[in-house]
């Protein structure tokens, strides 16, 4: 009883106090207060009961000898793993690597992962990372790391599992949609350096612009993209491609939108604290200048993902096209603890400039397009009027040219293998025309 009573003490001691929080990434500066109502509520005296009664019975009867202080740390675990997918709790190990994931360059997979069920939900492969090129699919469920069953880990174990030096390999099992069995995939680890912004034109008049996931300094990266764009010729119009984009940084996703707003509200965010409580809104400057825009979403689109596809598209300022994205619309923020050690915690969730919450419903598209390959027909199919014999000529003194017309720049092979890309690019140009003979 001596152990019962000596914890039940110190843990009314912890719930009495209010203790201030420094966060690291998700809330504004001078966040330094507890949440409302701490140490206002009854100790719940019962189940602090059961827990210090099962903290010692595992003392006394498990086969081997557990420490205090091991025990105490997977207590705190199993606390915050059966809040939500996203909260963690994460030692020295795992708070440094989420800093260097943040910052672009990590060592891994490159995946991005949550839990369901038990097990590890792929939300999305990061471009050109090991995991994208063994084959790995946003929607996959890791089943197995190696040998090592996935169901009962936690998910920062697990991640710990997959990083590894690189060079050397992991054999995932994992489930994927419409498959009867499970399969197993080898990915080989490696250094990840994420490019967060790529860009390119799909032909002389239109940019494609890609973000693989949100990084700190993404926003900055994505406005000298445009920039070079136009330099290279009459841009008409942009693609932003978000698929598979799993999230990131939030300032990043505000500054990314902002490259296409004139102002207006982005995102605002809603918790039970007051730090919580968020809105950001684009500034009157707009580095489009207000082309036609496309944007491209698939379920692997997350988070940062959907906040600015949602509110591009609630300001009518782009065409959302593909398939529902995933849905993740919470917010996590890192609170730094003693000895190296953090907590990630969901604190609010957002909503789109309409007030559309985006947990657990996601992105619905403008347009919905479905993955698919294009398989051009060669030769012309067909009799025209200017192959009857005896045709009368054009009245305007134009003349037959039996030549293809020019497809200035365009990534016929890239198109053809990317049906949602050909698509958007096809809208895209719709829109330019109608902006151009729009009074």
């Amino acid at each position: 009883m001596k152990l019962v009573n000596r914890l039940i003490s110190s843990v009314a001691l912890a719930i009495g106090l209010s203790l201030p929080l420094s966060v690291l990434y998700a809330a504004p500066e001078g966040g330094d207060s507890a949440p409302a109502g701490v140490g206002q509520a009854p100790l719940p005296l019962e189940e602090l009961r059961t827990f210090t009664e099962v903290f010692e019975r595992i003392k006394g009867a498990y086969v081997e000898e557990v420490d205090d202080a091991t025990l105490l740390e997977n207590a705190i675990k199993g606390m915050l793993s059966g809040l939500d997918p996203h909260s963690a709790y994460m030692d020295p190990r795992s708070f440094k690597n989420l800093q260097v994931h943040t910052s672009g360059e990590f060592g891994g997979l490159g995946i991005e992962v949550g839990m369901e069920s038990g097990f590890i939900r792929v939300i999305a492969p990061i471009d050109d990372t090991p995991a994208e090129r063994a084959g790995i699919l946003a929607g996959d469920m890791i089943i197995k790391l190696d040998d090592n069953a996935v169901q009962g880990m936690g998910l920062v174990d697990a991640v710990n599992l997959m990083r590894g030096k690189p060079g050397t390999d992991i054999v995932l099992t994992i489930m994927r949609e419409g498959d009867p069995k499970p399969k197993k995939i080898t990915v080989t680890r490696d250094v990840i350096k994420v490019t967060s912004v790529r860009s390119r034109m799909l032909d002389e008049h239109f940019g494609y612009l890609r973000i693989s996931q949100f990084q700190v300094n993404s926003g900055k990266d994505l406005k000298a993209a445009m920039v070079k764009l136009a330099e290279k010729g009459d841009l008409k119009g942009y693609i932003l491609d978000l698929r598979n984009n799993p999230g990131g940084v939030l300032q990043a996703a505000v500054e990314v939108s902002d490259a296409f707003l004139k102002g207006g509200l982005v995102v605002y965010t809603e918790g039970r604290i007051d730090q919580a409580e968020l809105r950001f809104s684009a500034t009157e400057e707009d580095p489009s200048e207000g082309l036609p825009l496309v944007v491209l979403i698939n379920g692997g689109s997350a988070s940062a993902s959907e906040i600015v596809a949602g509110a591009l598209q609630d300001h009518g300022r782009a065409v959302v096209m593909g398939t529902r994205s995933f849905g993740k619309g919470s917010v996590q923020t890192v609170l730094p603890l003693t000895n190296e050690r953090a907590l990630k915690l969901t604190t609010a969730r957002y909503y789109t400039p309409d007030g559309r919450s985006i947990q657990a419903e996601g992105i619905v598209p403008d347009i919905e397009v479905e993955p698919a390959t294009v398989t051009r027909l060669e030769g012309r199919v067909g009799v025209k009027e200017a192959d009857l014999v005896g045709h009368l000529e054009n009245g305007n003194g134009g003349h037959r040219d039996d030549k293809a017309p020019a497809r200035n720049g365009v990534d016929r092979e890239l198109l053809d293998e990317d049906y949602p890309l050909n698509e958007a690019l096809n809208l895209l140009k719709g829109l330019s025309i109608l902006s151009r003979v729009s009074p």
